[in-house]
């Protein structure tokens, strides 16, 4: 899949696209990446689901979404004439679920790629993330590839001992890229009530305060496996996006910073453009990688 350029959005941080077109031109991106989509509808968590951090933010939102019926017949006429990747990020709670939804995806001719979130829970396995395991990891991507035939990229958790191993497995099962990383597991305590924050007591932590453990993540993968490394974690400007690409990512999603600049997509784009012609770079090719 060629990208105009190698900056994305993350998912659940951009809506469906449509939600930010009044703030910048959709087709200036490399990729967006849409909200989660599962087979069913999902209500998603109670409320509260949101907690702001020193350095990011902490969600339990749930993958809220009306199902891919409703994503197929109401959302793709809406996006499928944007003229920039649309890539949809597919979530289940069984290597079945994750197949079928991905086949009905699979059908549309304007979405070229999936984003496979395997740091679902298990159902049948006690509720353990797919992602955290190998053999999780492989159920996943060898279900979703018999029945998946465009380019598949599987989106990493962090919150494993050693995330080399299971994108490898990944790539071993047909996985065309990987792009990390998913939130970092964390809390946050309200000391009046005496009760966690959240409602259901933990969260994704996103934002600069991950981006650290992605930057060392990203590039362990990269050094690690032949496909396409896509870097995500607290990106918020042109020079964290560098560092990601020197690591190794071929491309990057910017996340948590949306909500604080619904424009910073673009901003870093054209600092990414302008420290490349200061530096005399012809190409991004350049830097990728060259750690």
């Amino acid at each position: 899949m060629a990208l105009k350029n190698p900056v994305m959005t993350a998912s659940g941080t951009f809506g469906y696209g449509l939600e930010f077109q009044d703030f910048i031109p959709l087709d200036g991106l490399g990729g967006i990446i849409v909200k989660g989509t599962t087979l069913k509808p999902r209500q998603g968590n109670d409320y509260p689901r949101m907690a702001e951090t020193a350095q990011g933010m902490l969600n339990c939102v749930g993958l809220q979404n009306k199902g891919v019926d409703y994503f197929c017949e109401h959302i793709y006429p809406q996006i499928k004439d944007i003229d920039t990747n649309m890539i949809v990020n597919v979530s289940g709670s069984s290597p079945e679920d994750y197949a079928e939804c991905a086949a009905r995806i699979d059908a549309l001719e304007h979405i070229p790629a999936i984003e496979l979130n395997i740091s679902c829970p298990n159902v049948k396995d006690g509720g353990m993330a797919f992602g955290v395991t190998c053999a999780g990891a492989e159920s996943v991507v060898k279900a979703v590839r018999q029945r998946y035939h465009k380019t598949l990229i599987v989106k990493l958790s962090p919150n494993v001992t050693n995330i080399a191993d299971i994108a490898l497995a990944c790539e071993a099962q047909g996985a065309d890229s990987v792009s990390l990383i998913n939130t970092l597991m964390g809390m946050a305590i309200d000391i009046e009530r005496r009760r966690p924050v959240l409602s259901i007591g933990t969260g994704g932590l996103s934002g600069p305060a991950v981006k650290p453990v992605a930057l060392r993540m990203v590039w362990q993968v990269a050094k690690a496996v032949k496909i396409p490394v896509v870097g995500l974690g607290g990106i918020a400007t042109a020079e964290d996006a560098i560092e990601f690409l020197m690591a190794g990512a071929t491309a990057i999603e910017i996340g948590t910073a949306n909500f604080l600049d619904p424009a910073v997509t673009i901003k870093v784009r054209d600092g990414l453009n302008a420290w490349l012609d200061a530096h005399g770079c012809a190409a991004v090719g350049e830097i990728i990688g060259c750690l």
